[in-house]
């Protein structure tokens, strides 16, 4: 399979990549062990002028500073002090769009990931909410800025069949005001692997 280029990400529209995000494989090469998962949740997160996104009004700070980079790199940050959440940054240098991937259906090294998570059995809340993708895939900071086309995150389009896309609001941001009700979250209606359906 072909990798992703950056270049796809590198596209004005967030809202139609986050959609067009679903059914791509995602694959993470961690300490040289490969995991990998369709994802079949998204969420767009349109930069400056989303009330719902960390660069809101062109805030620019230590960890939002990634955002502003050219698409097709990882924007990875800690929530709540507890879960790393992964994001692709997406459109050109300055604009401070992302794709925060929400959910995935694991395919390659489901073992491994289980044992990341600490679980026994492979069921919807193995890498169900992005905290989860993240400790599933083995995704942390240490790996925010990095290209998503490269050798430790890359996706590529895996797709047979056409995804049953549903459009929601998103999750989380009811400080947003109106944003809040922007139907920029996408999942795979035919997927048990979904946060919240």
């Amino acid at each position: 399979m072909k990798k992703i280029p950056a270049s796809f990400f590198q596209s004005h529209q967030v809202v139609q990549l986050a959609e067009e995000l679903l059914g791509c494989e995602l694959c993470t090469t961690i300490n040289g062990v490969l995991t990998t998962g369709i994802i079949t949740e998204t969420e767009a997160y349109a930069g400056k002028g989303d009330k719902a996104c960390h660069a809101h009004m062109g805030r620019f700070t230590k960890r939002t500073s990634v955002m502003y980079e050219s698409g097709g790199i990882a924007y990875i940050y800690l929530c709540y002090g507890i879960h790393h959440l992964f994001n692709i940054v997406t459109n050109t240098k300055g604009n401070a769009d992302a794709v925060l991937i929400r959910a995935i259906e694991p395919k390659t090294g489901i073992d491994i990931m289980l044992s990341r998570r600490k679980k026994s059995k492979l069921d919807k809340t193995l890498s169900s909410g992005p905290g989860n993708v993240s400790k599933a895939l083995g995704l942390d900071k240490s790996l925010n800025g990095i290209s998503v086309c490269g050798e430790k995150i890359w996706l590529q389009n895996t797709q047979k069949e056409p995804v049953n896309i549903v459009k929601t609001t998103r999750i989380g941001v009811d400080y947003a005001g109106e944003d809040a009700k922007l139907p920029w979250r996408f999942y795979d209606a035919n997927s048990s692997f979904v946060s919240v359906k």
